[in-house]
């Protein structure tokens, strides 16, 4: 594997098909995916800088562009709890979940039909656009005081200016890299954990002097030189590509890791020309006949089902048991703080000891933080161990969640061949946006149902990864059988 030690002597490394170590004759949906270094090889035909000015400019400018965007998404707590207290408190949870479920999708389904885009034109307009309509959406939120004015303001406007800025942000990346591709996509990564730190407790610190609104409005004042900053910073080697056209656009391949950011084969085009860009990405629901894709499918739409329960929940569950409004803010900060390291680690520890592997442990480890210490902090008995627990809890939740977004294409990739990557990685978000559309209202409506006890809310969202375990565990044993030292 490349970048990472030789397993030693007892140890299989499994090529994604199932009891082998290389890959089956062609057949069908089980095409075989070519190796680390056949695709190294195949992209040896573009040069990659793999560092200097231009590129590490590329890494910054992604990095503010990812504080400004996703800063946002990671402080949905904070926006959460103050809309239910104050602007929309006559209004059931659930139906206040449902402007951050759209904002959640659209965030995530919007980036599928950008990819395109990207290939064709590169980062540059895209991210103005996305940094325009952003915002927008945060300065008119903040005068917003009717729901559907939020919906419209947050759901949509803040989610396709998130997509729009997201996309060719990271995207760019992989035209500057290959080998460290992931290391430095890691790095840009831990700007929305930067950004879910500062924004949280900025608004802390203002909304009791200046008011929610004007809180809101510093937030946008501050994202301006953020985005400002990505715009100048992050360009795309576009006409170059285009002069060596992959087969799978760069804008599809994993933000993540180097191992399938680079699945792609390269042919000479002699005449260079810009691809379509509004075509959009091909779902191809033949693909659920593949059983190994069906169950990731279905344990990444898991994940999302439950994944922004915590962002969305955590402080107004804190304030519920009688946590200080200051801390219960804090929560939101410490969070993100832990999602620095998990943006990253993960991702390094995939490379040596396999994907799935990974997402096995990952998962496993966020529904024990949330059945042992979140669920557990409403029922200690002293205030002091229940902020204890919920500190613990924050830490250790932020460090295991971000792997579900982050290893998932890594996982796709694993489980496919080249040519089918773009459609497989398409399927599989076309069906995971949907549960990051419903997963908030539903917990809200738990919420609703049981009077405002968070009981049913956090077993909901611990159920979510109970079940998403037990789906990766499966497409493991179908991939790569029963021998636990395989690298899978």
């Amino acid at each position: 594997m490349t970048g990472s030690p030789s397993p030693s002597p007892d140890i299989t490394e499994a090529s994604g098909y199932p009891n082998s170590s290389s890959p089956p004759e062609k057949k069908g949906i089980d095409d075989n995916m070519p190796s680390d270094k056949s695709r190294d090889d195949a992209e040896g035909e573009l040069t990659y800088p793999e560092g200097g000015w231009k590129a590490y400019s590329v890494v910054l400018g992604s990095f503010l562009s990812i504080a400004a965007c996703f800063g946002m998404t990671n402080s949905l707590g904070a926006l959460e709890a103050q809309l239910a207290a104050a602007a929309l408190k006559d209004y059931s949870r659930d139906h206040i979940g449902w402007i951050f479920g759209v904002y959640a999708f659209i965030s995530f389904f919007g980036g599928i039909q950008i990819g395109p885009m990207f290939d064709a034109y590169g980062p540059r307009w895209l991210m103005v656009s996305g940094s325009v309509t952003l915002i927008s959406g945060v300065i008119l939120f903040s005068v917003s005081t009717k729901y559907w004015h939020f919906m419209l303001t947050l759901g949509i406007l803040c989610g396709v200016g998130t997509s729009l800025l997201f996309t060719p942000s990271v995207a760019a990346i992989g035209h500057w890299s290959l080998r460290r591709r992931g290391e430095l996509t890691g790095i840009a990564a831990t700007g929305g954990s930067i950004g879910g730190i500062v924004f949280p407790l900025l608004i802390q610190h203002t909304a009791p002097k200046m008011g929610f609104g004007w809180s809101l409005r510093i937030v946008g004042f501050v994202m301006i030189p953020l985005c400002a900053g990505g715009i100048l910073l992050v360009r795309g080697r576009t006409e170059i590509f285009h002069s060596l056209t992959p087969r799978v656009p760069l804008s599809e391949a994993s933000p993540i890791s180097e191992k399938s950011s680079a699945s792609s084969q390269t042919e000479v085009n002699p005449r260079p020309e810009r691809r379509k860009a509004f075509g959009g990405a091909k779902i191809d629901l033949t693909a659920f006949k593949d059983p190994r894709f069906a169950l990731t499918t279905i344990g990444v739409f898991m994940i999302e089902w439950g994944i922004f329960i915590p962002l969305t929940y955590l402080t107004s569950h804190a304030i519920s048991i009688g946590i200080s409004q200051t801390l219960s803010y804090q929560l939101l900060a410490i969070l993100n703080a832990g999602s620095v390291f998990g943006r990253w680690f993960p991702g390094l520890l995939a490379d040596r000891m396999g994907r799935f592997n990974t997402m096995i442990l990952t998962t496993l480890f966020c529904s024990l933080t949330v059945f042992g210490f979140w669920l557990s902090s409403g029922y200690a008995e002293s205030h002091e161990a229940r902020k204890a627990l919920l500190i613990v809890f924050a830490l250790c939740y932020g460090f295991g969640s971000g792997t579900g977004i982050g290893l998932t294409p890594v996982c796709v990739g694993q489980i496919c061949s080249t040519q089918d990557y773009g459609k497989r990685y398409g399927t599989c978000y076309f069906i995971v946006s949907f549960g990051a559309l419903t997963g908030i209202p539903i917990a809200g409506a738990i919420l609703s149902v049981d009077n405002g006890q968070y009981f049913g809310l956090i077993m909901f969202c611990g159920a979510t990864y109970i079940a998403a375990l037990g789906f990766f565990v499966a497409a493991r044993i179908v991939g790569a059988g029963w021998r636990l030292k395989t690298i899978y």
